[in-house]
């Protein structure tokens, strides 16, 4: 199996990392309480260690899950203080600087309360795959049962092959079989709606808080634009800040624009160069309309074109 583009293979710097090589690792990350963290690996090593066998990865999977979610409430609480800390250091420096940084401390705000919206949407991908774990818990009784039995028959076959048991565990395996059939068809249904459910909850919850998060970047950088950066020489005295006004309107435009904001309106559309192109599963409304008109302007043609003739056979007739 092709196994170039897998999380098993290191994979190739993308071009971005080539144009800007990536920072050193941060000093303020620790092998005590990052990656590597007592608490990280004990919940790892113990995750997919008790419960029915054919749910324990799943259940790793979720047990991590939620360590994720932890962490980034860690993240959103840190990045409240850190707003604030902003607007009161801030408020101490000249004005445009005390302004402009008391309206980032509201944008970096922001990115806080999304962080915590995006952690309820987040778990409800963890919550549907728990809903999985618990189909394939409930199967595994069904494949022990039928395991047992034919472990049953096989030592009896083996020990005493005119055992008169022999033909009654051979009918409690087929009953076994059957029970265990309609048990692994529902745990694959059920797998494959739910996986595609809770992977759509995950990718929609992110997909929103990146763009909202890229919106709330841009008019930062709007922000930016108000403080004048132009060098003073010593003793001579910078323009009043007159930005009061603009930087009060940025900050309505933002929350304007996170109120709207839909799925249907996201900027960012994955491009497919297998089978279709994303043109085939995201149609522009623009196109949409177009194929309307040319139809309705297709179906007046022939309708025109039918009234012409019955005028003719008419004037014929006549």
């Amino acid at each position: 199996m092709h196994r170039t583009y897998s999380l098993r293979n290191k994979k190739p710097p993308t071009a971005a990392e080539l144009q800007t090589p990536p920072p050193p690792q941060s000093t303020t990350k620790s092998k005590f309480f990052g990656k590597s963290s007592l608490a990280s690996t004990i919940r790892k090593n113990t995750a997919g260690q008790f419960g029915p066998l054919l749910s324990r990865k799943l259940s790793a999977l979720i047990k991590t899950e939620k360590g994720y979610l932890r962490a980034l409430e860690v993240v959103a609480s840190e990045r409240r203080v850190a707003a604030k800390q902003l607007s009161l250091w801030g408020s101490e420096n000249d004005d445009d600087v005390s302004d402009v940084t008391d309206k980032l401390g509201v944008l970096v705000y922001e990115l806080a309360e999304l962080q915590d919206q995006f952690i309820d949407k987040y778990d409800q991908y963890r919550i549907t795959l728990k809903s999985i774990r618990n189909i394939e818990a409930s199967v595994q009784p069904s494949r022990d049962r039928k395991q047992k039995i034919t472990d049953e028959i096989a030592h009896l076959k083996y020990k005493d092959p005119q055992s008169t048991k022999i033909p009654v565990l051979e009918q409690e395996l087929v009953r076994a079989e059957a029970e265990s059939l309609v048990a692994e068809a529902q745990l694959s249904n059920i797998t494959r709606e739910r996986l595609k459910a809770a992977f759509n909850y995950q990718f929609d919850s992110v997909r929103e808080l990146a763009e909202k998060f890229a919106l709330i970047a841009g008019y930062g950088k709007a922000l930016l634009e108000l403080l004048d950066d132009s060098p003073v020489t010593p003793g001579e005295a910078r323009s009043a800040y007159d930005g009061y006004e603009a930087s009060r309107q940025i900050i309505m435009d933002a929350e304007s624009a996170l109120e709207s904001w839909t799925l249907d309106v996201a900027a960012i559309k994955p491009t497919l160069s297998f089978h279709q192109t994303v043109d085939d599963v995201y149609v522009d409304e623009d196109e949409e309309e177009g194929e309307h008109e040319a139809a309705e302007e297709e179906w007046a043609g022939e309708h025109e074109g039918g009234q012409e003739e019955q005028t003719l056979e008419g004037n014929d007739q006549k």
